[in-house]
């Protein structure tokens, strides 16, 4: 996929095509509804499908501190789009100076002189420009005039609700992951490098490998999880922990994970965890003992609902 950050740096071999627009954080179910019509019509038609997405979240700019906690990072939303074929990627630097441009300068200037777009595809509650003026209405009519068509796209819904980035991350900050995976179409994860850590697992018998969590990161509720440790193309079963380890007294929240049959130096490394199961809260246990049998415990039930039979 060809990756590139600001409209005004558009390649020259790009000759436009569809394109699709928004932040798209968690490339949930209902993105991939409108990321894939995107694809489909590009394909169609003979032409690539670029996504338009914007770093960083627009709401971090507009209300400062007000920033969501993040789904995906930039890293891994690339990732996702091009795992559904999007051809090209347009990061565009959201900025209070981008935040001011009219809906009719973002039209001429971005989706016709820089991206050429034939098609452009996207949610029916869509909205562009200063102050969001822009709606689909406003965007079909552009289109009409520019010289490209717009295909809005129904939202996708369950029950009376439509899918959200929102109500993802509420169900996230809940410790309910797996309803988070029904929502996204994949587990949840959150990403950062390998750091060192107290080692206490290493001296218990279940060193764990501690991540710096990405800024911003919708890291999961307390509590322990079954998932999985993703290291390059490599995916291994995990006990994920979150939490401060009261059993000791902690008082810093980490996100640690214990690697089942993995023996290996991974400080410094970039790591990745998915979690598919909620296995219990966090609990202060009264000895170490009683806290290795929990773990031993935690790991047997990692390892029946990660590994096939």
């Amino acid at each position: 996929m060809q990756t590139w950050r600001g409209a005004e740096n558009t390649p020259a071999d790009w000759d436009g095509g569809v394109v699709t627009i928004g932040f798209f954080d968690g490339v949930h179910l209902g993105h991939r509804q409108i990321i894939g019509r995107a694809v489909r019509r590009a394909h169609d038609r003979g032409e690539r499908a670029g996504v338009l997405t914007f770093d960083p979240h627009p709401g971090e700019v507009l209300r400062p501190g007000s920033h969501p906690a993040l789904l995906t990072t930039l890293r891994h939303k690339a990732e996702l789009l091009a795992a559904i074929g999007v051809d090209a990627l347009c990061v565009q630097p959201f900025t209070l100076d981008f935040s001011r441009v009219t809906a009719a300068d973002f039209v001429r200037d971005v989706l016709v002189e820089r991206l050429r777009a034939s098609v452009v595809v996207v949610g029916e509650n869509f909205s562009y420009g200063h102050r969001a003026a822009g709606t689909l209405a406003t965007l079909t009519a552009d289109g009409a005039r520019a010289g490209f068509e717009v295909d809005g796209v129904r939202l996708v819904r369950s029950g009376e609700e439509v899918l959200s980035s929102t109500g993802i991350r509420r169900l996230v900050a809940d410790g309910e992951v797996e309803a988070a995976a029904a929502a996204l179409g994949r587990p949840h994860r959150v990403e950062g490098v390998v750091v060192h850590g107290e080692a206490r697992g290493r001296t218990i018998g279940y060193p764990t490998a501690n991540i710096e969590v990405t800024p911003w990161a919708a890291v999961p509720a307390d509590g322990v999880y079954a998932g999985f440790a993703c290291l390059a193309d490599r995916r291994q079963p995990a006990a994920i922990s979150i939490g401060t380890n009261p059993t000791f007294a902690g008082r810093e929240r980490r996100v640690e994970a214990f690697l089942l049959d993995f023996d290996g130096d991974l400080y410094g490394q970039y790591l990745a965890y998915e979690f598919t199961h909620r296995l219990r809260p966090t609990l202060r246990f009264d000895s170490v003992d009683d806290l290795v049998t929990q773990m031993a415990a935690d790991v047997e039930t990692t390892r029946a609902v990660t590994l096939p039979v």
